[in-house]
């Protein structure tokens, strides 16, 4: 009876496996970025953080916008925060902005680390992740760079860094494309 109990529980454990493996991770924006091409970005209507009702990226179309996602769970996030307040507030001033998106995190957590932080942009919830998954999310924090068209334009998974903005976020607000 023990040995059933174990061959049902591996049998099991080896078809979840099976089953996360074969979901694998959306490609579709890094294979277009590898091409040279841009990709309209993901689409879902989604809570916004701390504020009444929903939102979507596309209600920012019209405006360079960097997507970013975080959780406040993660100590990468956490790192690249003064990066982002301080790119937040030169995207403002040429009317382009960051957007948050607060993924596989508790919305108490989340809105304590917005306080915690001071943060200025805005954010929006997904709560179960499915939105990120959409992106191809590979881990945490991952940005991408939306042109005013509101397709992705540029890409990181992991952490920003200035050389990162300078490359990618300065030259899309000076062509203003």
């Amino acid at each position: 009876m023990r040995w059933v109990v174990i061959s049902v529980a591996a049998l099991l454990v080896g078809l979840l496996a099976y089953g996360v493996a074969a979901q694998g991770t959306d490609t579709t924006i890094d294979s277009a970025l590898q091409k040279g091409e841009r990709v309209e970005a993901p689409e879902k209507a989604l809570p916004r953080l701390g504020e009444q009702g929903d939102g979507r990226v596309s209600d920012y179309k019209g405006k360079v916008v960097l997507v970013n996602f975080w959780a406040s769970w993660c100590p990468p996030c956490t790192s690249e925060l003064p990066l982002l307040e301080r790119t937040q507030q030169k995207m403002a001033a040429a009317g382009a902005t960051v957007l948050g998106i607060n993924t596989r995190d508790a919305t108490e957590d989340a809105l304590g680390f917005v306080s915690k932080y001071r943060l200025t942009f805005p954010s929006l919830r997904d709560g179960g992740g499915d939105y990120a998954e959409k992106w191809g999310l590979t881990g945490y924090p991952e940005s991408f760079l939306l042109d005013k068209q509101g397709r992705v334009a540029a890409a990181q998974r992991g952490p920003i860094d200035q050389a990162w903005v300078d490359q990618h976020v300065v030259p899309l607000l000076r062509q203003g494309a």
